[in-house]
């Protein structure tokens, strides 16, 4: 295999990978977990201390197992009875009683959140103590990623002295990628090296899944069948994807217990890069290969897009990952490279406005919106239709990517502050 292309497999295994519940109160769920380890059982008090857009992904949406909202719960709950060595699966195991003996903790007043000042985006810092212990752990740069472990005031632990220790923020820093280069890996690369992402459709369908059979959040994808049951809506590919995607969301943000194969930290993004792939595949009759190459397509293609912007931001993430989503369903349609970009093109220029409110019910309602313009843009691609030279839409895709790169992480940041404001009056 080219050493290029090993890159790209460690990038995917590093960004793509299995997440229970939203992944920013997640990361304080873990952080609290590994004082726990630290403390050897279950703290006494904790302090969370996170950066604004850890706080704001976290302010609206359920923590798996809990039945509860918010940062208050995601850390005690990680302290009592999270998992530190399954990652973001932290609170896979998590039971009723584990729920009630941290909301004790937080009735007695023994956590306390607040925001902290910092120019990281992922960013939290739990401090927990234990009898005359204390312990400290800090996540920076991303949701499991520990900079710092201290034990009564001594650091025992800092990823400076490590190797490995880069943030997901730079994932595709120093390697040779691009749209072009992604799309001839998936095409061309041996199945047996890239067949371990169709994890990504039994994880993610089995979100979808949930979210149909039971009422999660606002019921999109229930609400979606039942139209369609009573004519309202027809029973289409594109009213499909809108109605699996948006169900697999409900879930997840309605605090489902069962894993999203997330990517680049995002479960939301990671069910928009693979329900639609899915369904398209299924539409089309697709084999495993044809799909695992789509797949790969689109959860690499997603993490290069958003690799030019910060891994969290006002800009909602669906739209760059419903660009990729769009090119692999080209691919799947039949369609060439040319048509793939215009793909990318199309979902770009028409939801690129959507701005990232926080994690919460409504990201279903962003998940579908993204979702069918993914569709909507496949179809123009296919009949060689692209926007181009249209506000932020170059003619080049590759500058585009960089444009919308630009357009997040210099034009937005004021946007990202004052909604962060808003949400916390």
């Amino acid at each position: 295999m080219k050493a290029q292309w090993k890159q790209y497999i460690s990038i995917i295994n590093s960004v793509v990978k299995p997440a229970l519940g939203c992944t920013e109160p997640i990361s304080a769920a873990y952080a609290s977990s590994a004082v726990a380890s630290m403390l050897g059982g279950t703290p006494e008090t904790l302090k969370v201390f996170v950066s604004d857009n850890l706080y704001k992904n976290s302010m609206g949406v359920f923590v798996p197992g809990t039945g509860k909202i918010g940062l208050h719960i995601a850390s005690a709950a990680g302290a009592v009875a999270g998992d530190f060595e399954a990652g973001l699966e932290v609170l896979a195991k998590i039971t009723p009683s584990d729920v009630e003996q941290a909301q004790a903790l937080i009735d007695a007043g023994n956590v306390e959140v607040s925001r902290y000042n910092t120019s990281e985006f992922i960013f939290c810092r739990v401090i927990a103590t234990k009898g005359k212990d204390t312990a400290e752990i800090t996540i920076s740069g991303g949701h499991t990623r520990i900079v710092e472990k201290r034990f009564n005031n001594e650091v025992t632990f800092s990823a400076d002295k490590e190797e490995g220790a880069a943030s997901t923020a730079s994932i595709c820093d120093g390697v040779e990628i691009s749209i072009r280069d992604i799309y001839d890996f998936a095409t061309q690369a041996d199945f047996a090296d890239i067949e371990f992402i169709l994890e990504a459709k039994k994880l993610n369908v089995a979100l979808s899944l949930e979210g149909m059979e039971h009422e999660y959040g606002l019921q999109i994808g229930r609400t979606m069948d039942n139209s369609m049951a009573d004519g309202m809506m027809g029973k289409c590919l594109s009213n499909e994807i809108l109605m699996y995607t948006s169900a697999a969301s409900d879930a997840r943000m309605g605090g489902a217990t069962l894993p999203a194969m997330s990517n680049y930290g995002s479960g939301n993004q990671g069910i928009a890069a693979t329900v639609p792939v899915v369904k398209t595949a299924d539409f089309v009759g697709a084999n495993d290969e044809t799909l695992a190459r789509a797949l790969i397509m689109s959860h690499l293609g997603a993490v290069y897009i958003k690799s030019h912007y910060p891994p969290l931001s006002a800009f909602c993430g669906n739209t760059a990952t419903s660009s990729a989503a769009a090119m692999a369903m080209v691919y799947l349609r039949g369609g060439d490279f040319a048509q793939s970009c215009f793909a990318i093109q199309n979902v770009l220029s028409d939801t690129t406005g959507m701005v990232c409110d926080g994690a919460k019910a409504t990201c279903a309602m962003k998940v579908g919106s993204s979702s069918q313009a993914a569709v909507k843009s496949m179809l123009l691609a296919m009949n060689n239709h692209a926007a181009a030279m249209q506000g932020v839409i170059s003619r080049d895709v590759e500058k585009t990517i960089r444009n919308i790169g630009r357009m997040v992480s210099v034009g937005m940041g004021q946007t990202d502050k004052e909604i962060i404001e808003i949400m916390s009056v």
